[in-house]
C-alpha cells in the first residue's frame, strides 16, 4: 500500500509505498530517502499520536493513503541561540508585568469608620457572591472609602476561610423569625431553603418573592421569584419550601435598639441546616471519604499536604500517589492519574513520552511481513445507499464499470466480502459472486456460465486456495446459491427452475485472473457484468475426483454485455474508465511503475511529432440519461424543490451516475447524513428524514439543523410524497436499510 508523509508546514510531501508490517525506524528511513531529512530530526505523528520505534505502522491503525504528519526537529545550535534571546525578552517583559502588578495592587486606603446600624461582634446575614445564598457571617472591622461604608466580616462557621470585605448592601440581621404558612402574604418577601440542582434535597438559604401560594393538605407550594445572588432573579419559579420560612429582618439604628435587639445581634451559636458539600459522608469530619477526602486513602487528615486535580477537583495525599511526591508540583495546572491524558495521545511540545498503553508487542519478534500489495488494506469507505442484502443492482452503479481493486468493489456495494467469492445467507439468498478461475471445473461462456461452490479444500494456515481434498455439501453459501434458483430446494440431486428469470438476482464481477480460463475477462482489475439468474443446480464430479455443486448461471440484464459491440459503445458513450483508489496514480506515478498502456504516445509517435504541435484529441461524446417518464412527474410535483432539482438535471447530459451523484449530495439529511428517507421538507427549503426530525424535536430541539430556523413546537411534519417517491425510483431498495 501507500501513505503520504507531509511536513507540518505543507511545503514537502511525499508518497511511499511499504507494508503494513513496516517497523518505525525502517519507515524512517523511507523518508529520509524521500525528502532527504534525517532520521534523529523526524517526529512523526498520526492521529494525534508519536509514532515510536520498536512498533509497526499497523499498530497505529495506518491505513491506504492516509497522511503522517512529519515535524523536523531543530538542530542544537538553533535552539540555544533562540533560547538566549527568547530567556532575554521573557525576564525583560516578566519585570514588567511584575511592576504593573504591583501598581494595580496597591490597596486603596480604607479609614476605619463607626455604622449606624453595626457594630464590631455583630451576628449578620452576609451575602455569597459565588452562591447567591445567604450564609451566617460576623463583622470584624468596619471601614469608610469614598463615603461608603465596607464590612470585613468572616464567615462563623468556616474559620478557614479569611476575612473579607463586602459593601453595607450584602449584609443585614441574623433572621431568627420563623414564619407559618397562615402568616404568608402576596408580595411579600422571604429567605427559604432551596435546592437548585435538586429541588426535592436541603439546598442554600435564597430570598423568595411570593406571588401565589398554593396549599395542599401535606405540602405547600410557592409561586414566585426566586433571588439568586443581584442579579439572578428566577421569575415563574415554583418551590416547596423546606420546613422552615423565615423572615428578612431589617436593620434598627444603633441608637435605637433595645435590650433585645441586642441579644438577637448575638450569635447563638447554632447554625441553619444546609446543603452538604459532600453527599457521601455529610461532610462529617471523623469519617473516611474518598470524595472529600483523599482519592486513594480516604484520609481527610493534613490539608496542607492535599493536592487537588485540576480537572475533576478530586484530592490526593502527596505520599499517596505512585511515585509519591515530596512537595507540591510548580506547574501550573496538576492532573490526577485517571485524568492525566497519554502522551501519545496529545502530545505536547517538549514533554518526553511515554510508552503507550494501548499497543502491544505480541508478534514484535515475527520477521513475517504482507508486503506491500493492496491485498490487506481494508476499506476506507463503505456503501450506505443499500443495506448489505440487498438484491439487484446498486443504484448508480452501471455495467461495465471496472475498478482496480477488490476493496473498491466493496466499497461500492457490488461485492461486500474482500476474498470469499461468494457473498450471502445461507438463510436468505446469495447478492453477488465473483469469478475469477479459482476452479478447475468453472466454464465461462459470457451469457451463461458453470459456477462451481465453495468449500471442500484445506486452508488451514491461513492459505487461500488448495487443491480439492473432500466432498463439498450444500451447506452455508452453496444452500444460499441454491436459494436464489426458482425451484425447491434439494439438496441430494438438485434442481431446475422452470420459469428462471422468475429467481433472485445474483450481481456477477468478472476478475482479471479469469483470463486464464475465459475470453470474457476484463483487461485488468474487476468489472461489473450486470445480473444473472441461476438456471439450475446439481451435485456432480469434479477434475479432482470429489463431489462438487455446480451452478448453470445465464444473464438476464437489460444493459449489453460490456464485451460485446453495443456494450463496448455504451461505455465508451458513458465514459466508464477503470478506477483507482485515491491517491493511487499518483503514487504510482511517483514510484515509476505507471502502466506503458496509459502513456499517450509511444517513443516514435513523439519523435514524429513537432515540440510546437499537439496531437488533436478526439471527443468522445458521451450519452446522456434520460429520466424515466414516472421520475419526471414526481420532481415535477416537487415544487418546494424545484431550484434543487433543477441544479441536478444540469449533470444529465453527463451520464446517470453524474445525476445521482448530484442527487446525493443536494438530498443528504444534515442529521444522519445519509440520502433522506420519508423527507420532511421544513419552510426554510431543507430537506431532513421523518425519524431524524421527530428525534430532533422530542430531544427539546425546535430548529433546523442546517441554518437553525425556528420551528413551532406543534409543527406539522408531512412527508414530501414527491419527492420520496422519486427518490424510490432513482435508488431502487435504499429504503432496505433505513
Amino acid at each position: 500500500m501507500y501513505v503520504k508523509v507531509r511536513t507540518m508546514d505543507g511545503k514537502q510531501e511525499a508518497i511511499i509505498t511499504i507494508s503494513k508490517l513496516t517497523e518505525v525506524e525502517d519507515f524512517k528511513h523511507e523518508v529520509e530517502k524521500e525528502l532527504q531529512i534525517k532520521v534523529d530530526l523526524q517526529r512523526l505523528f498520526f492521529r494525534g499520536k508519536q509514532l515510536e520505534n520498536g512498533y509497526k505502522l499497523y499498530d497505529y491503525n495506518v491505513n491506504l493513503n492516509d497522511v503522517i504528519q512529519l515535524m523536523v526537529r531543530v538542530q542544537a545550535d538553533d535552539v540555544e541561540n533562540n533560547a538566549t534571546s527568547s530567556s532575554n525578552f521573557t525576564t525583560n517583559s516578566s519585570n514588567s508585568e511584575k511592576d504593573s502588578i504591583d501598581n494595580s495592587n496597591e490597596e486603596e486606603e480604607l479609614i476605619e469608620a463607626e455604622s449606624l446600624y453595626y457594630k464590631i461582634g455583630d451576628a449578620v446575614d452576609c451575602l455569597d457572591q459565588t452562591y447567591g445564598a445567604w450564609f451566617e457571617a460576623i463583622i470584624l472591622k468596619i471601614f469608610k472609602n469614598d463615603d461608603k461604608l465596607i464590612y470585613n466580616v468572616q464567615w462563623e462557621f468556616d474559620d478557614k476561610a479569611p476575612p473579607f470585605n463586602v459593601p453595607e448592601s450584602s449584609v443585614r440581621p441574623r433572621a431568627r423569625q420563623l414564619l407559618q404558612s397562615s402568616n404568608l402574604k402576596i408580595g411579600q418577601k422571604v429567605m427559604i431553603n432551596y435546592n437548585v440542582d435538586n429541588p426535592k434535597e436541603t439546598g442554600l438559604w435564597y430570598d423568595f418573592t411570593i406571588l401565589k401560594i398554593d396549599k395542599k393538605k401535606r405540602s405547600l407550594q410557592l409561586n414566585g421569584t426566586l433571588h439568586i445572588g443581584r442579579d439572578q432573579p428566577l421569575e415563574n419559579h415554583k418551590v416547596n419550601p423546606k420546613g422552615e420560612i423565615f423572615a428578612i429582618e431589617e436593620p434598627i439604628l444603633l441608637k435605637e435598639r433595645t435590650l433585645e435587639d441586642e441579644q438577637h445581634m448575638v450569635s447563638s451559636g447554632k447554625r441553619r441546616r444546609v446543603q452538604a458539600n459532600c453527599e457521601a459522608c455529610l461532610d462529617n469530619p471523623r469519617k473516611k471519604c474518598k470524595e472529600c477526602g483523599c482519592r486513594i486513602c480516604a484520609g481527610k487528615e493534613d490539608e496542607h499536604n492535599l493536592l487537588l486535580c485540576d480537572e475533576c477537583n478530586s484530592a490526593y495525599h502527596l505520599r499517596c500517589l505512585n511515585p509519591p511526591l515530596t512537595s507540591i508540583p510548580e506547574e501550573d495546572y496538576w492532573y490526577c492519574p485517571e485524568c492525566k491524558n497519554d502522551e501519545n495521545e496529545i502530545v505536547k511540545a517538549g514533554d518526553k513520552l511515554k510508552q503507550t498503553k494501548k499497543i502491544t508487542k505480541e508478534n514484535s519478534n515475527s520477521k513475517r511481513d504482507w508486503g506491500k500489495g493492496m491485498a490487506c488494506v481494508g476499506r476506507t469507505k463503505e456503501c450506505s445507499i443499500v443495506p448489505p442484502n440487498h438484491r439487484g443492482p446498486i443504484p448508480g452503479v452501471e455495467v461495465g464499470m471496472c475498478w482496480m481493486y477488490r476493496v473498491q468493489v466493496s466499497e461500492v456495494g457490488v461485492h461486500r466480502p474482500h476474498i470469499a467469492g461468494i457473498h450471502g445467507r445461507a438463510t436468505d439468498c446469495a447478492y453477488s459472486i465473483v469469478l475469477s478461475g479459482g476452479y478447475e471445473d468453472d466454464i465461462d461462456n459470457g451469457d451463461e456460465f458453470i459456477y462451481t461452490g465453495s468449500g471442500g479444500r484445506d486452508l488451514s494456515g491461513n492459505k487461500r486456495t488448495a487443491e480439492q481434498s473432500c466432498d463439498q455439501t450444500l451447506t452455508r453459501m452453496n444452500r444460499a446459491l441454491a436459494v436464489n434458483c426458482n425451484a425447491k430446494l434439494n439438496a441430494t440431486v438438485g434442481a431446475t427452475a422452470e420459469n428462471w428469470r422468475g429467481g433472485i438476482p445474483v450481481r456477477v464481477v468478472r476478475n482479471f485472473k479469469l483470463a486464464k480460463h475465459s475470453k470474457y475477462a476484463p483487461e485488468e482489475g474487476n468489472r461489473y457484468d450486470g445480473i444473472y439468474k441461476v438456471v439450475k443446480y446439481y451435485p456432480d464430479t469434479g477434475k479432482s475426483g470429489f463431489r462438487v455443486w455446480r451452478y448453470l448461471f445465464r444473464r438476464d440484464d437489460p444493459a449489453p454485455a460490456p464485451w460485446t459491440k453495443e456494450g463496448k459503445a455504451r461505455i465508451t458513450a458513458l465514459g466508464l474508465k477503470p478506477m483507482y483508489p485515491d491517491g493511487y496514480l499518483e503514487a504510482m506515478a511517483k514510484n515509476n511503475k505507471t502502466n506503458k498502456k496509459r502513456n499517450e504516445f509511444t517513443e516514435e509517435e513523439k519523435s514524429n511529432t513537432p515540440d510546437s504541435e499537439e496531437p488533436p484529441k478526439k471527443k468522445q461524446k458521451r450519452e446522456g440519461y434520460a429520466l424515466e417518464t414516472e421520475v419526471v412527474k414526481y420532481i415535477e410535483e416537487d415544487g418546494a424543490n424545484t431550484k434543487l432539482w433543477d441544479e441536478c438535471r444540469k449533470s444529465l447530459s453527463n451520464g446517470k451516475t453524474a445525476f445521482l451523484q448530484q442527487v446525493s449530495e443536494r438530498f443528504t439529511c444534515p442529521c444522519c447524513l445519509e440520502l433522506v428517507y420519508k423527507p420532511v421538507t421544513i419552510p426554510c427549503t431543507h430537506n431532513i428524514c421523518f425519524n431524524c426530525l421527530k428525534r430532533s424535536f422530542s430531544s427539546g430541539v425546535h430548529c433546523c439543523p442546517s441554518c437553525r430556523h425556528l420551528l413551532d413546537k406543534n409543527y406539522n411534519m408531512e412527508v414530501n410524497e414527491s419527492l420520496s417517491s422519486a427518490l424510490l425510483l432513482l435508488y431502487p431498495g435504499y429504503e432496505g436499510g433505513r
